[in-house]
């Protein structure tokens, strides 16, 4: 407990005998200490489905190697580093498969693919990394590719504005489109898949919430209940 945070207490049990205030910190309400990861893990194969379901998913892979790939996307460096993984068919290792057998599920297959075919189910989820956006080979920046695609110019167009060759246009474009495909649907698929596959930083940033919104209520309850 900070020097603030103690003031506040030591006020409000003087004034009013009663140290509900503490109790109600104590509680810590929204921290993120035990999740459960079978919950998870429907969770995210429920999102692969709605998305599916929603956009034409442009590889043939099946919806349990899509949650693998999710879950590379935050777990694993690069592309690269998930066709690795799936060939290997991990067992709950960096791919997240299922911890154990604790949801009935067998150890994942290995799945033999490329890692343009690993990086077009990533746009399929929405979940476009920053160096998918790093224009290091071409003489325009991203955002004003991106703003030309979403005003529906042609590549060709793009092209033309940008001063720059179409294949490389058509190369970042692409990962536009994914972008502005997002926001369309304000980004809750890739917000929900991070959030969900990302729990060590969830867990930090809930805490710190939680953390906050005991301050916060403790200051409430002097502001309101307390005559000073």
């Amino acid at each position: 407990m900070d020097e603030k945070t103690a003031e506040l207490r030591d006020i409000f049990v003087e004034t009013t005998g009663s140290d509900t205030v503490t109790e109600r910190q104590a509680e810590s309400p929204g921290t993120l200490t035990d999740r459960d990861e079978a919950a998870v893990a429907e969770r995210v194969r429920e999102l692969v489905a709605a998305m599916r379901e929603r956009y034409d998913f442009s590889t043939p892979l099946d919806d349990a190697t899509y949650v693998r790939i999710a879950r590379g996307r935050f777990e694993l460096e690069d592309d690269a580093a998930i066709v690795a993984a799936l060939a290997e068919g991990d067992d709950a290792g960096a791919l997240g498969g299922d911890e154990g057998d604790e949801d009935g599920g067998d150890d994942p297959e290995p799945v033999d693919v490329d890692p343009d075919t690993v990086r077009d189910a990533r746009f399929d989820l929405h979940l476009v990394r920053e160096a998918d956006r790093a224009v290091d080979d071409a003489p325009f920046d991203y955002a004003d590719l991106k703003s030309l695609t979403a005003e529906g110019s042609s590549i060709v167009d793009c092209a033309q504005a940008l001063d720059a060759d179409p294949d490389a246009v058509a190369k970042y474009a692409r990962v536009a489109r994914v972008d502005l495909t997002s926001t369309r649907a304000n980004d809750r698929f890739r917000d929900e898949l991070r959030d969900l596959l990302t729990d060590a930083e969830i867990e930090g940033n809930h805490a710190e919430t939680a953390r906050e919104d005991g301050l916060r209520e403790a200051t409430e309850d002097i502001e309101t209940d307390v005559s000073l």
